[in-house]
């Protein structure tokens, strides 16, 4: 059975072999250079950098990216009930009814973001 797993105990052990001699190989090598505070600041182009080093973003900006998620997952979703649907039409018309009550459900909250103002820009 040890025989079985030989190969992956073996790439396991190239692999931190790699790693290890990586970093080793850096630390020799490479350049210890000094510390100074025109280095260690943000390049910008040449720019002096200004004001916060991270720029704050809204919280509209993360309600439109979660938004662009459930409905980009919605499609997922769909793409697969497409493919099988030719097919599982002679079962009956179950699987059309559970994709309409599931498109329903994200219309419902499509309609209430847009009754918040979630996709009002113009704020």
């Amino acid at each position: 059975m040890l025989r079985e797993y030989l190969p992956i105990l073996l790439q396991i052990l190239v692999a931190m072999l790699f790693a290890v001699s990586a970093l080793l190989v850096s630390v020799l090598v490479g350049k210890s250079g000094k510390r100074t505070r025109a280095k260690d600041t943000a390049y910008e182009c040449g720019m002096i950098p200004q004001g916060e080093r991270q720029p704050r973003f809204s919280v509209k900006f993360y309600l439109v990216a979660m938004l662009f998620i459930l409905f980009d997952i919605e499609i997922v979703f769909m793409y697969p009930w497409a493919v099988v649907y030719r097919d599982a039409i002679k079962q009956g018309s179950i699987i059309f009814w559970s994709m309409l009550s599931f498109i329903t459900i994200l219309m419902v909250g499509y309609a209430y973001a847009l009754k918040k103002g979630a996709l009002d820009f113009r704020k």
